[in-house]
């Protein structure tokens, strides 16, 4: 089964940046949309971005746009999310999770594979 393990949070500073990884054992990410998800306390999980299998399909959630980047290198088996302008409402558990396309993603419901999530804080 595929496993998935987040890396890179921590508590970064309103207007810092944080880039944070998404990457798998045992299997390759290669044939997966990856998508990053975020959940706040007390709010549901939210999606903030995917990237289809071959790069060639991005989305990103509004609120995100223009300062959230996603990438994939295929090489390392890895999927990153670059956070730059990081605000305080950005606080929350980040999580990846893949499926086979990004069609629908902004659901959780839709995904089939999850990693355990890493905090990411933002504040002074």
């Amino acid at each position: 089964q595929l496993q998935l393990v987040e890396s890179g949070g921590g508590l970064v500073q309103p207007g810092g940046s944080l880039r944070l990884s998404c990457a798998a054992s045992r299997f390759t990410l290669d044939y997966y949309a990856i998508g990053w998800f975020r959940q706040a306390p007390g709010k549901e999980r939210e999606g903030v971005s995917c990237i289809s299998s071959s790069g060639g399909r991005i989305n990103y959630a509004d609120s995100v746009k223009g300062r959230f980047t996603i990438s994939r290198d295929n090489a390392k088996n890895t999927v990153d999310l670059q956070m730059n302008s990081l605000r305080p409402e950005d606080t929350a558990v980040y999580y990846c999770a893949a499926k086979d396309y990004c069609a629908d993603y902004r659901f959780p419901n839709n995904w089939n594979y999850w990693g355990q999530g890493t905090q990411v804080t933002v504040s002074s």
